[in-house]
């Protein structure tokens, strides 16, 4: 009895034991419970902020106007954002582009960079490029990135030809000015000397009339905004009018003006309106025939008024109708050189309509003349008389 009391008490020893082990245990789990919770929290914490940079991050990436393409250390796409996606459904022209990617990426895989110009034919007519750079470090692979230099391009070519046209503009009538001077040294007769004289003012207004030009468009191109007001259209067609008027003279042209309302308003710069019209007159005089005529007129719907220059001269080609609002660019050179045209009236033009919001088409036949017409936002407030409607007719 006494051997069995023995065991029973190391078995009750034992289970108390255990018994406290196990409440020591419970213990320590509920102890251990926050602290993990709190662990778990700050994960999912993280794991949350790292979420929300990625999503910014490829909101970001989406917005940016040029296609980005990352890609694995095996050549392969792992990322695009929206431009560049539209690359995977592009027909014709652009599906080139989605082969020069895949083509680059693969180069990246070798750690070379590269960089590739792709010209598509449109319409319309873009310049596309295509840069690959090989990424290292933790994350290996690829970045494509694809930019429309299309603008770009076009803006290089026009400073080219801007430096090229202004320096022949200049270069002409100042070396005419030279070589008459250096003759008119030499000559003794009165009638030669007062031929050469007159030619040396010809050119001499002529390099004076291109700087005037050039500093009108240099203004108006400044970003400036132009004062927004309200303009009397017929007081600006009559202010044209009346400066064009004594060169249309001497060619015996006539100006018509078909005035339209006093009421007749639009929102802008009466001083850059003038400018324009005044050029628009100035481009129909040089190319119309003597004793031919202008009309000048303006109509409305309300909303927007179109003021219109109608000739009756030599007409445009078709080919040149796209390029005549280039600075510099002419339809007939022999033309411009006997009228002494600079080639930026029309460029003026141009850039006056963009800065009123609003737009100048043309259409022309040659031999038979040129219509102009500038549409610009009508002047607030109802327009009781509107000039009348009259169809422009196509020269």
């Amino acid at each position: 009895m006494a051997g069995l009391g023995w065991v029973l008490a190391g078995v009750l020893a034992v289970a108390a034991t255990a018994a406290i082990a196990v409440a020591t245990g419970h213990r320590r789990q509920a102890l251990r419970t926050p602290e993990l919770e709190r662990q778990l929290e700050r994960v999912r914490g993280r794991a949350e902020e790292r979420a929300i940079a990625e999503g910014q991050l490829r909101r970001a990436l989406d917005a940016i106007p040029q296609g980005v393409v990352i890609g694995d250390e095996h050549g392969s796409v792992s990322y695009r954002n929206a431009t560049a996606a539209d690359f995977l459904t592009a027909r014709h022209g652009e599906a080139l582009v989605e082969v020069a990617i895949r083509e680059l990426l693969s180069d990246t895989v070798t750690g070379r960079s590269n960089r590739r110009s792709l010209e598509l034919f449109g319409p319309p007519r873009r310049v596309l490029e295509v840069t690959a750079v090989p990424l290292s470090g933790r994350v290996a692979g690829g970045l494509i990135v694809v930019e429309d230099v299309s603008e770009r391009r076009r803006l290089e070519a026009v400073r080219r030809d801007f430096v090229a046209n202004i320096s022949h503009e200049l270069k002409t009538p100042v070396g005419a000015i030279g070589l008459l001077a250096e003759t008119l040294l030499a000559e003794d007769e009165v009638e030669v000397t007062h031929r050469l004289a007159d030619r040396m003012v010809t050119e001499a207004f002529r390099v004076a009339h291109t700087i005037d030009d050039l500093l009108e468009l240099s203004r108006i191109e400044a970003g400036e905004s132009p004062v927004r007001e309200p303009v009397q259209v017929a007081l600006a067609m009559a202010e044209a009018a009346d400066r064009i008027r004594p060169a249309a003279e001497l060619r015996h042209i006539a100006i018509r003006l078909d005035e339209p309302s006093r009421r007749l308003s639009v929102i802008g710069d009466r001083r850059q309106l003038v400018s324009a019209l005044y050029n628009l007159l100035d481009n129909a005089v040089k190319y119309s025939d003597a004793g031919s005529d202008i009309l000048l007129r303006a109509r409305t719907d309300g909303r927007w008024v179109e003021l219109v220059v109608q000739d009756h001269g030599l007409g445009i080609p078709p080919r040149d109708l796209e390029r005549v609002f280039e600075r510099f660019y002419r339809v007939d050179r022999a033309r411009s050189r006997e009228t002494g045209g600079t080639g930026l009236g029309l460029a003026i033009v141009r850039h006056v309509v963009a800065n009123h919001d609003g737009e100048v088409a043309v259409s022309s036949h040659e031999g038979v003349g040129s219509t102009f017409t500038l549409r610009l936002p009508a002047g607030s407030g109802p327009v009781a008389v509107t000039a009348p409607e009259v169809e422009a007719e196509a020269g």
